[in-house]
């Protein structure tokens, strides 16, 4: 297997990581039942711990999809390259960064970890464009 997809599989727990860490954090504010329930009922506003994490997760379901397509594309074209491997893998350690630094609250700096992440995705696709 490639490195690309040994990425994007790492990718895949990476999101399973967001999702629990979101749902754990809500679920220790709201409690069990409603994590178990229809989750129908009108909720105080989320701690500040929730919310950032619910913003984190949303922000990876963002850019996931087009680094799982940029690595598909290049992988399926046979254009993987160092380039594409270094691509991908600054892209994942970005996203392993980002979420720390979201849950932390700290701004600047990821901003900047999640604008490194999106280079790794054009260092994975721009051989797909460059032809």
């Amino acid at each position: 297997m490639t490195i690309e997809l040994t990425v994007l599989a790492w990718g895949c727990v990476l999101a399973l990581v967001h999702i629990f860490a979101a749902v754990r954090v809500k679920t220790r504010q709201y409690g069990t039942k409603w994590n178990m329930g229809a989750r129908d009922e009108t909720l105080p506003p989320p701690e500040p711990i929730v919310g950032r994490l619910a913003r984190a997760q949303a922000n990876f379901f963002e850019t996931f999809p087009l680094a799982a397509a940029a690595i598909l594309i290049v992988t399926v074209a046979g254009r993987s390259s160092q380039w594409t491997e270094i691509g991908a893998l600054l892209w994942l350690a970005a996203r392993i960064v980002y979420l720390p630094l979201y849950w932390a609250g700290i701004p600047v700096v990821r901003t900047l970890v999640w604008t490194v992440g999106l280079v790794g995705i054009g260092m994975v696709l721009w051989p797909a464009l460059a032809g």
